[in-house]
């Protein structure tokens, strides 16, 4: 069985950030993901879908992600149900993130402009469920050290792994 979902969409407000009895971090957001057709009038519609982070995951995310901001997710989907004060059974469908990764600094979101292509296409930290930053630098030309200068490389046999 197989339960697993990828999203991108915009945070439609800041997440909260809240504590279990526990002392658990729980982040709670919603994420407008837009649908891939337009209606009859030639408008775009949206899916708002809940998330939900916790531990580590849930600070970084309370931390760093903001409303507008162009986001990825990565997760299970969850339904839960509880009864509410008039006794009514409800129901909530929900996307439990264990990876969230941020797909525009924020100075690019908080432009208010849409994303361009070449900002798009940048990664920015990725957070996953073990609360491990994973970093991964921008393209920089002014100092990729694989840039051809015209002068061969020396590596030795010993330096290779095969």
């Amino acid at each position: 069985m197989l339960n697993r979902v990828i999203l991108i969409g915009r945070l439609t407000k800041d997440p909260e950030l809240r504590y279990t009895p526990a002392g658990v971090a729980v982040t709670q957001f919603t994420l407008a993901v837009d649908r891939p057709f337009t209606t009859q009038g030639g408008e775009r519609e949206a899916d708002f879908i809940p998330v939900v982070t916790w531990r580590q995951l849930a600070e970084t995310c309370a931390n760093y992600l903001r409303k507008g901001r162009l986001t990825a997710v990565e997760g299970r989907i969850q339904v839960r149900n509880y009864e509410n004060n008039e006794g009514k059974r409800v129901y909530v469908t929900e996307v439990i993130a264990d990876n969230v990764r941020f797909l525009e600094s924020n100075r690019e979101s908080g432009s208010g402009n849409g994303v361009n292509q070449s900002q798009a296409t940048r990664e920015e930290p990725s957070f996953g469920g073990n609360g491990r930053e994973k970093n991964y630098s921008r393209n920089n030309s002014n100092q990729d050290p694989f840039s051809d200068d015209g002068k061969p490389i020396d590596i030795s046999d010993d330096d290779l792994p095969f």
